[in-house]
C-alpha cells in the first residue's frame, strides 16, 4: 500500500512541477534495454520551433548506473530541419571528473545528466526539427547506460 501511494505522489508532483517549466520545448528520455545501448539503435526525438528570433539551448540527457565503466560518453548527433536539411556532429559528454567524481544527480547507484550540446542557438526555419541521438563509443553495445534523451528550451524563459 505504501508504495502504491508514494507512486501516486511522485506521479502528481511530476505533473504538478512538469506545468511549470514554460522554457522546455521537448524534455524527453527513452529507455535502454538492459543488455545495453546498440550504436545503431539511434533514438529520435520531434519538436516544434514556432519563432526563429529566439535562443534555444539544447540538452542530452543520460541516465547511467555507477557500473557504468568510463568517465565518458561519446554522441552522434543528427539533426533534420523541416527543409529536410541533414547535419550530424560528435560530441563528448564528460560524467566523471577526474578525481573519480560522479558529475551528475545522484540517488542510490543512479546518476543523471543534462548536458548541454548547443548552447544559446537560433533556428533558421519555422516547423517540425527532427534529432538523433546515438552512442559513438568503441563498443558496438555500451553496458549501464540505462536512459537518453533529449531537452530543448528556450533560453528567454529559464529565469
Amino acid at each position: 500500500m505504501r508504495i502504491v501511494l508514494f507512486s501516486l505522489i511522485c506521479f502528481i508532483s511530476l505533473l504538478c512541477f512538469s506545468g511549470c517549466d514554460k522554457a522546455r520545448i521537448i524534455d524527453e528520455n527513452k529507455e535502454i534495454p538492459a543488455s545495453g545501448w546498440y550504436y545503431k539503435n539511434n533514438l529520435g526525438f520531434d519538436f516544434e520551433i514556432k519563432d526563429t528570433n529566439r535562443v534555444y539551448s539544447v540538452y542530452v540527457n543520460v541516465r547511467a548506473n555507477n557500473e557504468y565503466p568510463f568517465s565518458n560518453l561519446f554522441i552522434m548527433l543528427h539533426q533534420r530541419t523541416p527543409s529536410n536539411k541533414d547535419t550530424s556532429f560528435r560530441r563528448e559528454l564528460t560524467l566523471i571528473d577526474p578525481n573519480g567524481k560522479w558529475l551528475g544527480k545522484g540517488l542510490g547507484d543512479l546518476f543523471d545528466f543534462q548536458i548541454p550540446v548547443m548552447e544559446r542557438v537560433r533556428f533558421k526555419e519555422k516547423g517540425l526539427y527532427h534529432f538523433d541521438v546515438a552512442q559513438n563509443m568503441r563498443l558496438d553495445t555500451l553496458p549501464h547506460i540505462m536512459a537518453a534523451g533529449m531537452r530543448v528550451e528556450d533560453v528567454a524563459l529559464t529565469h
